[in-house]
């Protein structure tokens, strides 16, 4: 399918490629790509097609559970409540297949770039006990939990220390799930 470009308006340009392809722990999936032959504009994006119960997973970070594999999708939030950090899906939130440590990788990799973004003494003070409080997590020196919540069902913690419940109907009504939606 051939539509007109957003970025230079060219009539017919844009090529809208997609495909559905079945993706272990996250089901079937669409992958979709937008290509632009008159400007070379390039998107693409790839969607969860199944779900299942509205889920929340957390499991205690220690030595033995940084190696638990996490499944999250991009409707899924992810929480360390201990350090206040929570990371909640967007327009354009990706899904990904990581471990704990990873996951925590992850916040370690956030709070750096809030240090560059953010030059007021607070925020460069909270920033740098949230990156020693992490690093203290991946060492085994400080006790935390990571919380996955995801009220489309595919995202997931295996391990056999993991708690997992399904998510109550006011618990997901507070959830974002970083779909856009248009009410009339």
């Amino acid at each position: 399918m051939k539509i007109d470009c957003p970025v230079c308006h060219a009539k017919k340009s844009l090529e809208v490629i997609t495909h559905i392809e079945e993706i272990p722990y996250f089901g079937d999936v669409m992958e979709s790509t937008l290509i632009c032959h008159e400007c070379g504009y390039r998107y693409s994006d790839v969607l969860c097609l199944d779900h299942g119960d509205p889920m929340r997973y957390s499991v205690d970070v220690e030595s033995e559970t940084l190696n638990a594999r996490v499944v999250k999708s991009q409707s899924a939030t992810i929480s360390i409540p201990e350090l206040g950090l929570k990371v909640e899906p967007g327009p354009r939130s990706t899904a990904y297949i990581s471990n704990i440590e990873g996951v925590i990788g992850r916040f370690q990799t956030a709070v750096k770039m809030a240090l560059k973004l953010f030059d007021d003494e607070k925020a460069q003070d909270r920033s740098l006990k949230l990156l020693e409080d992490l690093k203290r997590v991946r060492n085994g020196e400080k006790k935390v939990k990571v919380i996955v919540e995801d009220p489309m069902g595919q995202s997931f913690i295996a391990h056999p220390k993991v708690s997992k419940r399904k998510l109550s109907v006011e618990e997901i009504k507070k959830l974002k799930t970083g779909f856009i939606t248009i009410e009339r």
